[in-house]
């Protein structure tokens, strides 16, 4: 989507960004409440793991990612505080988020809490009910399940226990945010899926918020989730790690033909594998079955939408699970979690309608095993598609790679805009003023409610003759070179630089020239921001000075001793006190910016801003 350009320095971007820091204002209020008072309840410390804990977590039958390790020790950190958690645990779909909830599920148990897991459909209940149970089975925890696809007697000995606190783990569908239903002593509640869930149950889940642990597993958080985990309201850890036997998912976005269609189911039965075909419309989902058995008559085809009866959408799911056909023909209600290692290919009919974040988490259904999978994203021939529409198929064709998640989620704060961070809104003013200036303005505001001086950001602009850029070859992702710059414009100190340095240098390899002269422009960025120097600008010399070059830097104010310094180390620098001007003359070329820093540092050695 192409962002509306304002004339530099004109009245409009002004007007705009006084406009957004007003509606951030009142967003910040909000957040600053919501902290304090998370900060101000008092929560349950958990204590230290138990000889079970440990056991139990032994018993895990993969290795686990250094993520992973790190999100669980994150996880064990918050729950052993004295104030409540609220985490946002962020991976790719199958990048092992479960396995933190399982833990943080069996603490809390440990430490005499009962634990409930939200989840946004009831077969996705039904497999983490599975999950859990098979992973604390010989260990005295009372799992539950509480879904629709329970009778009322069944729900209401669960509902019982959960009150009387002997089921100390539930699992269910927002049937668990219902004013029936009571904890004797609930103290974790784990959010799977958030995305999926509406505005009341998030408000719902709120409540819970004061003096519960609350931890959250997403995949693609929803913009306004994403956005309040990096502004640092909530705490955020990332799965980027994937498991060693996964491999990228072929994805293909095209225009939609029958002869594609078929080709790929076929392929796929050759293989002995299995298919998720997604029709979003219930209406006519049986006439589509019907029109894939005409294509592909070898082909066993099952239906499956959330308009079924519970009994028979259960059947259908499991005989597909056990084999019993190979192409399910379905809604999105694919899209959450289930497990199913033998499904490798996938066709999306109208995948223009979809959402960014759908479209990752169905694709995601697919290639959870070792398998090579495929994944069709079709739109009709004859529709022009919508700029946003374009943009999201554009976006996930392009970010195929393991880990992409976060990526996506970002793209989508471009896309759509964040809304504000509380309200319902999804559309925002993320938009009108790019994200990185939004959050500024978030964390401004923040600080200015907590009266927290705010400093007055300096511009400082460096002109030199030099040629300094990021190669395409060195670091070949636009979004990884535009953070690089980013990052570059940012450095506050030499030991910044020496971080980004040691990181080009661990990811991309030994840095090239035009590379190198960035890092040490970025050394004399960080010298002015110590020193207070705003402008460095070099240029070539009058023709009375001579074939060399001159650096005009501004402001400099020497003191007495420095000034005859100056005149010591530098012939024919000239220091003009009533402009804090100085001109050095200098050398052209690589060493440049390094001479300039060595210069300040002489000049200026107990400068601090």
């Amino acid at each position: 989507m192409s962002p509306s350009l304002n004339r530099m320095g004109g009245a409009d971007f002004a007007r705009t960004k006084a406009k957004v820091r007003s509606a951030v204002a009142e967003i910040a209020q909000e957040l600053v409440v919501l902290y304090q008072r998370r900060r101000a309840a008092a929560g349950h410390p958990s204590g230290p793991d138990t000889p079970w804990q440990r056991e139990m977590e032994a018993a895990f039958p993969f290795q686990e990612t250094p993520d992973q390790l790190s999100a669980i020790r994150d996880v064990k950190e918050d729950m052993e505080s004295t104030v409540p958690m609220d985490r946002l645990v962020c991976g790719d779909v199958g990048f092992g988020k479960t396995e933190v909830a399982v833990r943080a599920v069996f603490k809390a148990v440990q430490d005499g809490k009962q634990a409930a897991v939200l989840v946004p459909t009831t077969l996705l209940a039904q497999q983490h009910f599975q999950t859990f149970a098979d992973r604390y089975a010989g260990y005295p925890v009372r799992v539950e399940v509480l879904s629709r696809f329970l009778t009322n007697a069944q729900a209401r000995e669960v509902t019982e226990g959960l009150a009387n606190g002997s089921v100390d783990v539930v699992i269910g569908t927002h049937r668990l945010l219902s004013g029936d239903i009571a904890f004797k002593d609930l103290g974790l509640l784990v959010v799977d899926e958030e995305q999926r869930f509406g505005v009341s149950h998030k408000e719902a889940i709120k409540q819970f918020k004061n003096d519960v642990d609350v931890l959250t597993l997403s995949a693609t958080p929803i913009p306004r989730t994403l956005e309040m985990s990096l502004t640092g309201i909530r705490d955020l850890s990332l799965l980027n790690t994937p498991p060693a036997a996964r491999q990228p998912i072929l994805t293909y976005v095209g225009e939609y033909d029958e002869r594609a269609v078929a080709e790929a189911i076929r392929r796929e039965l050759l293989r002995e594998g299995q298919v998720f075909y997604v029709h979003n419309r219930v209406r006519d989902i049986e006439e589509h079955a019907a029109r894939i058995r005409d294509l592909v008559p070898e082909a066993r085809v099952a239906v499956a939408h959330g308009q079924m009866d519970e009994g028979t959408l259960e059947r259908v799911v499991l005989d597909f699970w056990e084999g019993e056909f190979d192409v399910l023909v379905c809604t999105t209600i694919i899209e959450s979690g289930i497990d199913m290692p033998t499904v490798n290919t996938l066709v999306v009919e109208r995948a223009d309608l979809l959402g960014l974040g759908q479209l990752h988490q169905i694709r995601g259904r697919v290639g959870r095993s070792g398998q090579r999978a495929y994944a069709y994203l079709f739109f009709p021939p004859d529709r022009q598609l919508s700029e946003e529409a374009y943009e999201r198929l554009k976006t996930i064709g392009e970010t195929t790679e393991l880990g992409s998640g976060f990526r996506i989620a970002m793209r989508d704060l471009e896309i759509r805009g964040a809304g504000n961070l509380l309200g319902t809104g999804q559309t925002g003013h993320v938009a009108a003023v790019g994200y990185d200036l939004y959050v500024q303005m978030v964390n401004e505001a923040i600080a200015q409610l907590n009266g927290e001086p705010v400093p007055e950001p300096t511009e400082i602009t460096l002109e030199l003759p030099l040629a300094a850029h990021l190669p395409a070859d060195y670091v070949e992702r636009d979004d990884l070179r535009l953070d690089a710059y980013r990052r570059l414009a940012g450095v506050q100190s030499q030991a910044d630089v020496d971080d980004i340095q040691a990181e080009w240098e661990d990811r991309f390899g030994p840095v090239p020239d035009p590379a190198a002269n960035l890092l040490a422009i970025a050394r004399l960025r960080a010298e002015c921001v110590r020193t207070g120097v705003e402008e460095i600008a070099v240029t070539k010399a009058s023709a009375l000075a001579g074939p060399g070059w001159v650096a005009r830097l501004a402001p400099v104010r020497l003191a007495q001793s420095k000034q005859m310094r100056l005149a010591r180390l530098y012939k024919g620098a000239v220091y003009k006190e009533e402009t804090s001007q100085l001109q050095l003359p200098v050398r052209a070329g690589a060493t440049l910016p390094a001479d300039l820093v060595e210069a300040l540092t002489q000049l200026l050695p107990d400068a601090a801003r």
